[in-house]
């Protein structure tokens, strides 16, 4: 019975512990991308510019990320190599990237991504990514 209760209260636990962690991230923009490799600039939602980190999430279909640049209101940017993320399917995301900047003084202006969607247009979703961005919060 002890050992059921300790096991009962480690999943809790992990459970809420890991619910905790991901409301720290937010949706900040959203794009579906076509079957050819492309670069598209998105802007950050609102008052959801405000974050410290961003990444990738794939919540639809297949993507092979290449580069991500981001442009600071401050006129600060930077770019990172998402290569190495490699092919990103529903439910994945890439890892998470420090902004360029001081903490909280700038906000996102813009973010360009360069990616490809992997896949056929007969047969296939295109996919669907969200940037994500971590609250400073």
């Amino acid at each position: 019975m002890k050992n059921t209760f300790t096991l009962l209260t480690f999943f809790l636990f992990l459970g809420f512990s890991s619910e905790i962690s991901a409301q720290n991230w937010v949706t900040i923009a959203e794009k579906t991308v076509s079957f050819k490799a492309e670069k598209d600039v998105v802007t950050p939602r609102g008052d959801a510019k405000s974050v410290d980190k961003i990444r990738i999430k794939c919540v639809q279909g297949t993507v092979k990320l290449k580069k991500v640049y981001v442009e600071m209101s401050d006129g600060t940017k930077k770019e990172y190599d998402a290569k190495a993320v490699g092919v990103l399917t529903k439910g994945m995301t890439s890892l998470a990237w420090d902004l360029p900047g001081k903490s909280g003084s700038a906000k996102i202006k813009k973010i360009e991504l360069q990616y490809d969607s992997v896949g056929n247009m007969l047969l296939t979703d295109k996919a669907k990514v969200e940037v994500q961005g971590r609250t400073s919060k």
